[in-house]
């Protein structure tokens, strides 16, 4: 009996003892959470003082206190002026220091290859960039030793230490685009089956997160676009055109991480048949008529040549492009009621907003009917889109919330 009863109490210290451990450990993680969330409400908002922060995340002014005072000691929020009000003490607001965190962001494209050095507010401190007509491996593992460095020589001191990680971003089986961009047979093939993350983090001895390219861009558009939307379908023209979805005001993924593949969407030719939307609203098709009338194509990614030299080619690649564009967002709108249609790329300003309106345009000729209205508008990242995404991926990997989350207080 003895014995019994000494197995029971030593059981029952290790059962105590195991539940102890959970609830620490459930403690430390629910902290973590809490400050993922306060900080992401933060950069959603721009700035927010504590009162406010407590009054929108139903933590307690004191939790919320204890929140902003452990970022103020890792650096990652800075005070703002004091605002003063009617009555009481001022309230001071707090933001994200830009200096608090830094990232890289790769950009493995069809035409090109970018690396950028982003700071935490979401802005680009550097930018390395090489074109090339195909992208091949050792290329660009290449360019990553080279431009690497010198983006990191960028920040003063030791902040460099800041840097969280990087970001790659590259299209979706990017060995299948071979025939598309001209590519000798076999040449794009040890791009099957490696492992880009693996190559990259020993490149770079950083942790890596991967991301389809356009999928990036969305997340771009949706965390430091200036235009808020809830509900929206994205596009992003770039050598292919590619995109992502927002609902609800989160970038949805899918079950396999291809959700938003809106390149492979189906538009019907006017002389009959149909074929993908690649095949209407991609600039590979710009170069390609360029070089059928004796121009360099390449010249296009290397930023050579002026738009307004593309002339009748350029007016002519914008009606196409809209009429697909169209038919996909009306495509989009009959899954899922989108309150609007993003549409940005590789091109200046001036082109993308004639895309936008050539595009609503295209969309009035359509039958719609039994479709929601869906408001067409101009992407507020540009060019950079895919580069600043990639970026912002080791951000959401370490310090920020990229779902809406309920907050909870600590027991």
């Amino acid at each position: 009996m003895m014995m019994g009863s000494s197995e029971t109490e030593f059981s029952k210290k290790q059962r105590d003892a195991a539940e102890s451990r959970m609830r620490g450990s459930n403690q430390a993680g629910l902290r973590a959470h809490n400050k993922r969330a306060v900080l992401s409400l933060i950069r959603r908002n721009g700035r927010l003082a504590k009162a406010e922060i407590a009054r929108r995340t139903g933590l307690s002014p004191q939790t919320a206190s204890v929140i902003m005072r452990a970022l103020e000691a890792e650096e990652l929020v800075l005070r703002d002026q004091p605002q003063r009000g009617r009555v009481g003490q001022p309230s001071i607001p707090m933001r994200l220091n830009p200096d608090g965190a830094y990232s890289l962001g790769l950009k493995i494209g069809r035409r090109s290859v970018d690396l950028v050095l982003m700071d935490f507010t979401g802005r680009i401190r550097g930018h390395e960039r090489i074109p090339y007509p195909f992208p091949r491996v050792r290329e660009v593992l290449d360019f990553v030793a080279v431009a690497e460095p010198k983006l990191r020589a960028l920040l003063p001191g030791k902040l460099d230490r800041r840097i969280t990680g990087l970001g790659v971003a590259l299209p979706y089986e990017l060995w299948s685009w071979a025939d598309e961009v001209g590519a000798p047979a076999g040449v794009m093939e040890d791009w099957r089956g490696l492992d880009i993350q693996a190559a990259l983090a020993v490149a770079t001895d950083l942790p890596v997160n991967v991301a389809n390219d356009a999928t990036a861009a969305c997340a771009a558009e949706n965390v430091f676009g200036s235009g808020r939307s809830a509900d929206f379908v994205y596009f992003f023209v770039g050598a292919f055109v590619g995109g992502g979805i927002v609902m609800n005001g989160d970038l949805v993924s899918g079950r396999l991480g291809n959700a938003g593949a809106i390149g492979s969407m189906p538009v019907p030719r006017e002389e009959g048949g149909a074929a993908q939307l690649i095949n209407f609203a991609s600039l590979h098709l710009l170069e390609k008529a360029y070089e059928a009338e004796g121009g360099d194509g390449l010249a296009l990614w290397r930023g050579k040549v002026p738009w307004d030299s593309f002339g009748h080619l350029l007016d002519r690649w914008l009606d196409k492009a809209a009429y697909g564009l169209a038919h996909a967002i009306v495509s989009a709108a009959s899954v899922y009621d989108f309150e609007g249609a993003v549409i940005d790329g590789r091109f200046p300003s001036t082109v993308r907003q004639q895309l936008v309106e050539r595009t609503e345009a295209a969309l009035q000729r359509i039958n719609r009917q039994g479709v929601s209205p869906v408001t067409v508008r101009p992407g507020t990242i540009g060019a950079d889109a895919r580069e600043i995404g990639s970026a912002s991926l080791p951000f959401f990997a370490h310090y920020l919330l990229d779902h809406r989350v309920f907050l909870t207080e600590p027991d």
